[in-house]
């Protein structure tokens, strides 16, 4: 998952002169690394459904019990630290959003229906936000380009796009809110106003110059009844809030861990690549470079970068990998590529340090 904010008309933009900061040398294609690649990975391409079902249910009910005992408990310590854990626990269950785009939906019987029915709709970001969008920044053609929804050059542009990148993300929940219990409704009455709604206003994207074209065929009817279930659900919280059923205070719990858990998948967000790139095509092995991987020894990607988030480029290399296999697969193709390969340029080290290159970059650049 590379954002799960919807990005305002004032956010950074990639203008003609930020993009012309830095030409970039076109990376050759590595077939080496590609076959190798694909060769040694073969048979970890099926997912596993216990894996799935389990991990997402441990993490969901962790989420919301911690978010449970974050509004209940009077002391202030104990409500931070449920509030802590309860963000951890909802950005684990809610990054199986990026596994819905790439798990064909036989594979995982029932899997899609529960994700959305117990976490995408009542966290106001149901899966067709995500389904039909991702899937763009995966084509070769499209990655990195003005066409990619998922992608900005941060690194070539002003500085200050880096923290207002993030600081964005902390209104999420307020303009989730806003689309299913406001804008929703009204564009269900107003024709005009829901062409802008699915254009700008349906997809967790990072590109604001992105325009969505309207949903068919399946992922169309599924979109109109998540979107009937996230607005019903807003409208409802609302007048539970106005009305006292539910308290001003847990109210603004459940919004802060909301905000929390996206403001940690945007820091996420900007160590996923490396975002040099200023918008032409890309080779896969550049696409890959262009991104990163954070493999262990270190321990810490496991909470920022869950759900295998912390292979991000070997995903991009081979996107039909199933996330708990990326961890075995990076492990076989290390084991049989030399050490002077380019797979090895996409490993990092550390959260902190992707963030410090990416500010210093982007302040050298300007």
């Amino acid at each position: 998952m590379n954002s799960t904010t919807i990005i305002p008309e004032n956010a950074p933009k990639a203008t003609a002169d930020s993009r012309s900061n830095s030409a970039r040398i076109a990376v050759p294609e590595d077939n080496d690394l590609i076959r190798t690649a694909a060769q040694v990975t073969r048979d970890l391409n099926t997912p596993k459904p216990a894996i799935y079902w389990a991990d997402f249910l441990a993490s969901l009910v962790t989420g919301y019990a911690s978010l449970a005992g974050a509004i209940l408990v009077q002391s202030t310590a104990l409500a931070i630290l449920f509030g802590l854990i309860a963000v951890l626990a909802l950005y684990r269950a809610g990054s199986f959003i990026h596994e819905l785009t790439h798990v064909r939906r036989n594979a995982l019987p029932g899997f899609h229906f529960a994700w959305n029915a117990l976490f995408g709709v009542p966290m106001m970001i149901p899966s067709f936000m995500y389904e039909g969008i991702h899937s763009i920044h995966h084509r070769t053609k499209k990655y990195g380009t003005i066409e990619d929804p998922e992608y900005l050059p941060l690194a070539l542009m002003k500085p200050w796009s880096v923290p207002l990148f993030v600081i964005v993300a902390a209104l999420a929940p307020l303009a989730l809110l806003f689309r299913f219990a406001v804008l929703a409704p009204l564009s269900a009455l107003i024709p005009p106003l829901r062409k802008i709604v699915v254009e700008r206003y349906s997809g967790l994207i990072v590109n604001p110059e992105f325009r969505r074209k309207p949903a068919e065929g399946e992922l169309k009817r599924r979109w109109l009844a998540s979107e009937i279930g996230a607005s019903v659900w807003s409208i409802a919280l609302i007048a539970m809030v106005a009305t006292g059923v539910i308290p001003m205070r847990a109210f603004l719990i459940f919004l802060a861990v909301i905000s929390g858990s996206v403001v940690l998948n945007q820091i996420r967000t900007l160590v996923a690549h490396l975002w040099e790139n200023d918008g032409s095509e890309m080779t896969v092995t550049g696409q890959y470079l262009d991104s990163v991987n954070v493999p262990p020894p270190g321990t810490l990607p496991a909470l920022w970068a869950p759900v295998g988030l912390r292979y991000h480029a070997l995903h991009h290399l081979l996107p039909g990998i199933p996330y708990h296999n990326l961890g075995e697969a990076h492990r076989r193709i290390a084991a049989e590529l030399p050490k002077d390969s380019p797979f090895y340029r996409a490993d990092h080290r550390s959260l902190v340090r992707l963030v410090a290159g990416l500010v210093r970059g982007s302040a050298g650049r300007n």
